[in-house]
């Protein structure tokens, strides 16, 4: 099935700085994701006439939605990348869907722990470092981390065979703990050091380094002072280029951004110091209110609901300051029972987190903007094409879904001066009619919409049928009943297909007096009459589907009566499956434990239909 979606209207919108993008089918799952130097680059070639691969051609075929989060560098694109597929675990992303593409330093809990590579799941005791953004960078920082501390990285095996010192040893990149030329003491604080150093605390290890060379010069050992003075030389000189980050902290980030009506929270959401996920809020904003009234509304409501309480950090950074700051930090902090801080003014790393908040915010903003001005154009154009002397503010359209008539199920689908309002969606199951009567369908649908309709209902100002001019007809004559007394009656408009059923050859015809109109197929009002149509039609679908899946996993077996889901589950598993039972004389059926002759002869007789 080709795919619904705008790709030209999406890629006006994308920003060219780096970040990481998720793709989404029509069901709302995340099927892709992928990070990007230029975003608004990368995701263009995926929309290009001749794609270079099936799988390609396959991922765009199933595209229905895409969100982007900008980074401030590639390299916390890919970072964030990870974080985003091992969360996902995306149809699409073949090779990164398990641990092998997020690499940590481990140093294991042994009684002479080692420094080792790791990836994978964290099956071995000790401490886990990172995550690293590549192997790369753990494979140097476990190169530099031999020159800094003489501790072992020889894997187990190896290490209890020595009966000798390695050429490590020699290097001085090992104490050689295998054959006891360190003490248990003097081993295990250098793997303090190195513990402390992986954490990011290497000022406190040249502190602790520097006063054992004091005292050991003190103690007019100078040999071994000199190899602290030596080793805090090369800690001086390595510490910059170490990649683990400073901060460990749990923490949220909201990046806020407000502009012609339409404000945005952007969370990142900072769990052991790397972002966990991120999400962008979009509160609806009366006209004329302040920014400060927004934010104190939105923090109250978020933190405060009861449904995320257990995942509330103690620290929230905000890009705002706002007046009731101290109010809602006490407020909320007496909710959780326990510290709660607002911060809105903050440096180093807090800072990048809040700037990098704020960009997504201001890029969601201005993408929603111009997908609201967007929409607006397509309705104004479509007013002018229908003549339509006020404005349109509510259209429907209903279509139709089934299988040689099985599992019926009519769809309604509602548009907006804002585009899609899924919230007033409805599906209808529709019974008691000869299967594969769309005629019938459509008008079971129809008078359920419109039974028992009022002035103060929602009244749509038109309702799309997609089908035929039998459907229409039919469709008509529902609303002239239902919708007689009403100030204004919607206007039908029936959605045929074009010649050869081509997408862009539709024509439109009106209820009431059956006359034809075209739309050229570049015109914003033509793309928008498209769109509702396609949105019903996937509704009505997956509806469908839903329902006919539920059908067929309905068992035979159990609608014959005295068969239930334990004797069900018997009957398969001892005769191995259901052709099997199909096939089974009385004599076998008896055989499975708990089946009776009477019962025997009942099930045969329902499944040859005697």
């Amino acid at each position: 099935m080709p795919s619904r979606f705008n790709s030209a209207l999406f890629l006006k919108t994308v920003s060219s700085s780096p970040g990481v993008y998720r793709m989404y089918d029509d069901k709302g799952e995340v099927i892709y994701v992928g990070k990007a130097k230029d975003l608004k680059k990368r995701l263009s070639s995926y929309f290009r006439a001749n794609l270079p691969n099936v799988k390609t051609q396959a991922l765009v075929a199933r595209i229905a939605n895409i969100d982007v989060t900008l980074t401030h560098s590639e390299t916390d694109a890919l970072i964030l990348e990870n974080d985003y597929i091992k969360q996902y675990m995306p149809k699409y992303n073949v090779l990164l869907r398990d641990d092998k593409s997020y690499p940590y330093i481990l140093l294991s809990g042994h009684k002479h722990p080692r420094l080792a590579y790791h990836r994978g799941p964290k099956r071995e005791k000790g401490h886990y470092f990172g995550p690293y953004p590549n192997g790369g960078a753990v494979r140097e920082s476990l190169h530099l981390m031999q020159k800094l501390f003489p501790i072992r990285q020889c894997d187990d095996l190896y290490y209890k065979s020595r009966s000798r010192p390695c050429l490590q040893y020699q290097l001085s990149r090992c104490s050689a703990p295998c054959v006891g030329a360190v003490s248990d003491s003097d081993y295990a604080e250098q793997v303090k050091l190195a513990g402390l150093f992986l954490r990011g605390k290497d000022k406190q290890v040249i502190t602790e380094l520097v006063a054992k060379m004091d005292h050991a010069a003190t103690e007019m050992e100078y040999e071994s002072a000199a190899q602290y003075r030596d080793q805090i030389t090369a800690l001086r000189r390595v510490a910059e280029q170490q990649e683990v980050s400073n901060h460990k902290g749990d923490m949220d980030v909201i990046g806020v951004h407000y502009a012609s009506g339409i404000a945005c929270f952007h969370l990142l959401f900072i769990r052991d110091g790397k972002i966990f996920g991120s999400r962008s809020y979009y509160p609806s904003v009366p006209a004329e209110t302040e920014l400060e009234e927004v934010l104190v509304s939105f923090i109250g409501q978020f933190y405060l609901n009861a449904d995320i309480q257990r995942t509330i950090p103690k620290e929230v950074l905000i890009s705002e300051s706002f007046a009731e700051k101290a109010v809602l930090e006490t407020t909320i902090s007496t909710a959780l029972e326990r510290k709660f801080e607002i911060k809105t003014h903050v440096r180093g790393e807090r800072a990048n987190f809040l700037r990098l908040a704020v960009t997504n915010a201001s890029n969601a903003v201005n993408t929603r903007l111009s997908h609201k001005n967007t929409v607006e154009q397509r309705f104004q154009l479509l007013e002018e094409a229908l003549e339509f002397t006020k404005p349109i503010s509510r259209m429907e359209c209903f279509d139709i879904s089934h299988t040689m008539g099985e599992s019926t199920v009519a769809s309604c689908v509602v548009f907006n001066r804002e585009g899609p309002h899924k919230a007033d969606y409805r599906r209808y199951n529709i019974n008691g009619i000869t299967g594969g009567d769309d005629y019938a369908a459509m008008e079971q649908a129809l008078k359920r919409r419109f039974d028992k309709i009022d002035n103060n209902g929602k009244v749509p100002d038109i309702v799309f049928i997609d089908g035929g001019l039998g459907q229409l007809r039919i469709a008509q004559a529902v609303v002239d009943e239902k919708c007689v007394h009403l100030d204004n009656p919607p206007l039908l408009i029936g959605v045929t297909k074009g010649e050869g059923r081509k997408a862009g050859l539709e024509t439109f015809v009106f209820g009431n007096n059956e006359q034809t109109f075209e739309l050229a197929s570049d015109s914003p009002a033509f793309h928008l009459i498209l769109h509702i149509r396609d949105e019903s039609h996937r509704f009505a679908i997956t509806g469908h589907r839903n329902k006919r899946q539920k059908t067929r996993n309905t068992s035979t077996l159990e609608s014959i009566p005295g068969v239930g889901p334990k004797r069900r589950k018997l009957l398969l598993q001892h005769l191995g499956g259901i052709q099997e039972v199909k096939g089974a004389s009385v004599a076998e059926l008896t055989k499975v434990p708990g089946i009776s002759l009477e019962m025997a002869q009942t099930i045969h007789d329902a499944l040859r239909g005697g």
